[in-house]
């Protein structure tokens, strides 16, 4: 365990808190005019799923746990649960859903993401922040709508619904973030 300062807190870290294991989900600092300067703090206990939220002042110290950390491969989804495969040692491991979350959309098979265990337990996943999905329904071009901050709604291959520019049409590949399903750039594949 290494004491770090609330502030430097981040998605995906684990904290020990009072003994037991949390995984950050989200962490936002507040700087307020007056006053002191706080970090909000979202967490899941990892022994329970119980998801808890704590406010810290940004300089507190916690305790963060060191975990292990690597790169699987995403395989296929067996009922509630995703399987991923250790390129290296070919070990599989079995996700539960709500270690992903909002995240699952996005998996595509063979994506590498970065898995955390603890224990030989999975207590987080790190996707890739962008990946390339393809439109496959969105509204036709209105004329006159040629304001460059006009985007207009669009549904992709995995059901998430995002907001594309103009130009873009069904059929055409697109790269998003995966934190929030955000339009990037067409694929340049």
């Amino acid at each position: 365990m290494v004491k770090v300062i609330a502030s430097n807190v981040r998605k995906g870290n684990v904290i020990d808190l009072d003994g037991k294991l949390c995984v950050v989900l989200k962490a936002e600092s507040f700087r307020p005019g007056k006053g002191t300067p706080t970090t909000q703090i979202d967490m899941r206990r990892i022994a329970d799923g119980v998801k808890v939220s704590h406010n810290y002042k940004t300089t507190e110290q916690l305790e963060r746990a060191f975990i292990d950390e690597a790169p699987y491969n995403y395989l296929y989804q067996d009922g509630d649960a995703y399987v991923f495969m250790n390129p290296e040692s070919f070990e599989q491991v079995t996700v539960p859903a709500d270690i992903l979350g909002d995240q699952a959309v996005y998996l595509q098979e063979n994506m590498e993401v970065q898995l955390s265990q603890f224990n030989g337990v999975p207590i987080s996943i790190e996707l890739p922040q962008k990946v390339v999905l393809e439109i496959t329904e969105t509204e036709p071009v209105t004329k006159g709508q040629t304001a460059s901050s006009s985007f207009k709604p669009a549904t992709l291959s995995n059901g998430v619904r995002t907001m594309v520019p103009p130009h873009v049409t069904a059929g055409t590949r697109i790269v998003v973030m995966t934190e929030d399903g955000a339009y990037v750039e067409r694929a340049k594949d």
